[in-house]
């Protein structure tokens, strides 16, 4: 058995709440309050509540780390994660205090914008940390599919702080969130093809092969770039036009090239292209909103 760090370094620490992840998915959340119509809350309540869902985000991270340290020393990417590595001890005080996070973010969720928002806010960690990790990733290629709503409950959890209410508009970014997320993570799957196929989760290119789960990351590209034009015919302008276009005209492009041809390398450029299309989509949208609020 790996030895247990007695001292935990703030680098370990840090790495388990999944950060760059959580700053996703509070960007998603503040596409949820840009595109959707009426009042803007006040500037602080937008703030407290992105906070909270990047909170949520990291406890579903973390979560994800403790409950998977088994699996994850068994794949050569997440080998040296610190609870795989045994540089944390994947214990009860860690799930407490995992536990404690996210119902601090909910409370803080509820207490800057409402209920509504403070629910969407743990659905978004309970579909990634539970039905995602605990049930679906070792049983089912669905996995990524089910898991991607967890991004899109971000969304709705920005869209409630604004109104509460179902509005097309941040129905469809929910949705466009949903297709984006498997095309990100089977890219990045193929890549790491031979790692889950040891460990024996049934991945896409696990089950299918790299070939046709590209084809099907290309079928998810294009309905999501098609969908993120939508909301131009509604509120958002052409600020927010220009960034969906841009960024899925690049995520389209590098998922034909790998679907002509799965490979590796194709595989991360698809899954960095994917990261450049959420940030010009959600950029634009957040600058549009601003802008055409003076």
């Amino acid at each position: 058995m790996a030895a247990v760090a007695t001292v935990p370094s703030i680098k370990d620490v840090l790495s388990i709440f999944k950060l760059r992840i959580g700053v996703a998915i509070m960007m998603s959340a503040l596409g949820g309050v840009a595109i959707t119509p009426g009042v803007m809350p006040d500037p602080w309540r937008v703030t407290i509540l992105a906070f909270a869902v990047f909170l949520a985000s990291a406890s579903a991270g973390a979560f994800n780390q403790w409950a998977e340290a088994d699996l994850d020393r068994q794949m050569k990417r997440t080998a040296s994660r610190p609870f795989a590595s045994g540089r944390l001890r994947a214990g009860g005080p860690w799930l407490t205090a995992i536990l404690g996070l996210l119902t601090i973010a909910v409370i803080m969720a509820a207490w800057a914008a409402n209920w509504w928002a403070a629910f969407h806010t743990f659905m978004g960690a309970f579909v990634y940390g539970i039905v995602y990790t605990m049930w679906l990733k070792r049983r089912s290629w669905t996995n990524i599919i089910v898991g991607g709503l967890a991004g899109s409950f971000a969304v709705l959890a920005g869209a409630a702080a604004v109104h509460p209410g179902w509005q097309a508009e941040p129905l469809i970014l929910s949705l466009v969130l949903f297709l984006w997320t498997p095309p990100h993570f089977w890219s990045l799957a193929i890549a790491a093809h031979d790692d889950y196929a040891s460990a024996g989760v049934p991945m896409l290119p696990v089950v299918s092969g790299d070939a046709l789960t590209a084809k099907v990351i290309l079928a998810h590209t294009l309905a999501l770039a098609a969908l993120s034009l939508l909301p131009a015919l509604w509120s958002m302008g052409p600020i927010y036009l220009a960034g969906a276009v841009s960024g899925g005209a690049v995520f389209v492009w590098t998922s034909i090239r790998l679907a002509l041809a799965p490979s590796r390398k194709r595989a991360i450029r698809n899954f960095l292209a994917s990261l450049l299309q959420l940030v010009l989509l959600l950029s634009g949208m957040v600058a549009d909103r601003i802008i055409g609020s003076f």
